[in-house]
């Protein structure tokens, strides 16, 4: 009789062992009761009736979604490819579950066209140089669409934009043609202040003749020094006369004596 007595309590030490529900603690319990919704679950471990009641876990940690490459154009009539990564959180459990029947996949499906769009709104010259920007629009308009369902959208990062071949060369050709440019640019830029200043440095010569005869016999002093080559000197006929002056000066002093 006492033997028979055992079994409901096992039976209640069973029925209670299975009620029992662990919730960890970057988890949430989404309760249901006759399948009505009846309340959230903190972490721990709570107890849910079998049969009658019901509960779906939702991790809330923060996930990533990527979204796969996708064929778009842009403003200006160019087809690239792109893909992107979407950082998301659950901040209500319950419309997670309640409003969305897979919110994983419907914010990769909505993410694709809101990417899409945006792409479709910019130039292929703005998308390569604003990227923050158009990821940030991108963010706040999935973020708004997902917010009835409990989704958090944190960051939206475009990852990879592929350009068509033939466009990648005519950048690449561009690019070339533009560091050509630059260069000539500076090459000139160099030959005018050179011009500027062998300009100046003319007219201080001609403005002090004595400076020009003292420049040329620094020259030719120059060019003795160097003994390994016979040299052809040619020196302007004001020099001469000078020398020919001294000569005569100093010639006509010893006729004297």
């Amino acid at each position: 009789m006492e033997f028979l007595l055992g079994y409901p309590v096992v039976a209640v030490v069973i029925l209670i062992i299975a009620s029992i529900r662990e919730v960890k603690q970057y988890e949430r319990g989404v309760k249901f009761t006759l399948g009505k919704f009846t309340s959230l679950a903190a972490p721990g471990w709570r107890l849910v009736i079998p049969v009658f009641q019901r509960m779906h876990k939702v991790d809330i940690r923060v996930k990533a979604v990527d979204v796969a490459d996708q064929e778009a154009i842009t403003e200006d009539n160019i087809s690239i490819t792109i893909n992107a990564v979407i950082y998301y959180k659950v901040s209500d459990a319950a419309k997670a579950v309640i409003e969305v029947e897979n919110f994983y996949y419907a914010i990769s499906q909505l993410a694709q066209t809101t990417m899409r769009n945006a792409v479709g709104e910019v130039s292929l010259d703005t998308l390569l140089k604003s990227r923050e920007d158009i990821s940030a629009g991108i963010q706040k308009t999935v973020d708004q669409a997902t917010d009835p369902w409990g989704i958090k959208v944190e960051s939206v990062e475009l990852k990879d934009i592929v350009l068509p071949p033939e466009l990648k060369r005519t950048m690449a050709k561009v690019a070339e043609a533009e560091r050509e440019k630059k260069a000539v640019i500076v090459k000139a830029q160099g030959e005018v202040e050179a011009s500027d200043n062998l300009a100046k440095a003319a007219n201080t010569l001609a403005g002090s003749p004595g400076a020009l005869h003292l420049r040329t016999l620094q020259s030719v002093n120059d060019l003795s020094s160097d003994q390994s080559n016979t040299t052809i000197w040619m020196m302007p006929v004001e020099i001469l006369r000078a020398f020919e002056t001294i000569a005569d000066k100093f010639g006509g002093g010893k006729d004297k004596s």
